[in-house]
């Protein structure tokens, strides 16, 4: 990945983070890894495990974020997500995968945050 690239994806993720936090969610992991591959941020709402893919573009650049997310990708989320879930004890019974999408001009500028809940069904 390039810098400029992981640039990008880490500043998406940070105000992926900073949305979920002020909208309440409590924040349990980042950057989770397991054999599947990451899930970018998982947190609770409520009774509700929320796994979030956080998906950051250019305006203009490769099409929308969301776009971005192909039937393989949201497999491997479905299997980091039970992954998730196995290694750790007492999580509310509830979960739903969400994706984050950002959209930044060329300057870093955020243009745009979309909250889709239960991306992965």
């Amino acid at each position: 990945m390039s810098t400029r690239r992981t640039r990008l994806g880490l500043y998406g993720q940070r105000l992926a983070r900073r949305y979920l936090e002020e909208a309440g969610y409590r924040i349990l992991a980042e950057n989770y890894r397991c054999r599947w591959g990451e899930i970018d941020v998982v947190g609770t709402q409520g009774d509700c495990v929320v796994f979030v893919e956080v998906r950051t573009r250019t305006l203009g650049e490769y099409g929308t974020p969301e776009e971005s997310v192909t039937q393989a990708k949201k497999e491997r989320l479905t299997l980091l997500a039970e992954s998730f879930a196995q290694e750790r004890e007492g999580l509310p019974p509830e979960r739903r995968i969400d994706v984050i999408a950002v959209e930044v001009d060329r300057r870093g500028r955020l243009l745009q945050l979309r909250h889709i809940e239960n991306a992965v069904a």
